[in-house]
């Protein structure tokens, strides 16, 4: 069973017997849903997946001897701009992560920062939406350690990925790369900002000098290049108003596996 069948099976077969029961079931986003930014049977896949696997389920994590020997480059292979080439061309000494937004202390770190953190590695499978998947090790600091460290208000809702690629060139802005996740996302346990992919630097295909891994959606959730991370309480604000680049242009905002 492929994995976008796998869901709406899911969805077909729990909807009627479950629907009553998954009210309030989540505590991080409980309350005010995005409403029409995204759309009512995305919140019932959400909320049935995390209702039968529970919000700490873990994704299979595989041996080393299970490693792909190719891993395909998704999406951008090297963001075309001239700030990003020059950060490379420095081997990210000058790249700083900024974290700001409904934070209590707003943080810029930059990737010795964040390889002096506890780390966190995992062999996962990554699936892409095209239908291709591969396995991969990748090493980071989990991201909900990361936003506990320095604090969240309680208006809180979101971390938003804002990246370096653009995808489309647009005076708005809405051509760069963005994603979003919630923060019971965020807080679960294999959420890493990965800086190492079997037990390499990331490579600039790969998402150099950092990608987040939220291991239990599908492939374009996995935002690479990424250059600030911004906590809000809606996406409103945020060009399309659904939270990702993709998002804006028809894709589901919860993308879970």
């Amino acid at each position: 069973m492929t994995v976008l069948t796998r869901r709406r099976f899911l969805i077909g077969n729990t909807l009627g017997a479950s629907a009553l029961a998954l009210t309030g079931c989540d505590g991080w986003d409980s309350g005010a849903e995005p409403g029409a930014v995204i759309r009512s049977a995305e919140i019932v896949t959400m909320k049935v997946q995390r209702f039968l696997q529970g919000r700490d389920a873990l994704a299979r994590e595989y041996a080393e001897a299970d490693i792909s020997l190719t891993f395909r480059v998704n999406g951008t292979s090297q963001p075309d701009n001239e700030d990003y080439a020059k950060l490379a061309e420095g081997r990210f000494a000058s790249w700083r992560l900024k974290i700001d937004g409904l934070v209590d202390r707003p943080q810029e770190l930059s990737l010795t920062d964040l390889k002096k953190l506890p780390a966190r590695s995992q062999i996962t499978r990554h699936d892409c939406v095209e239908g291709w998947s591969a396995i991969g090790k990748w090493t980071g600091v989990p991201l909900g350690s990361l936003l506990a460290s320095i604090g969240l208000k309680p208006s809180a809702r979101y971390a938003v990925f804002h990246c370096a690629d653009e995808l489309e060139r647009t005076l708005d802005g809405s051509g760069r790369y963005y994603e979003s996740i919630d923060l019971v996302d965020a807080f679960h346990p294999q959420t890493i900002l990965a800086y190492a992919m079997n037990g390499e630097n990331l490579s600039v295909g790969h998402g150099a000098p950092l990608r987040l891994r939220v291991e239990r959606q599908l492939g374009y959730k996995q935002a690479k290049y990424i250059m600030r991370i911004e906590i809000v309480d809606s996406f409103a604000s945020l060009w399309g108003g659904n939270g990702g680049f993709w998002e804006d242009r028809g894709y589901e905002w919860y993308a879970g596996i």
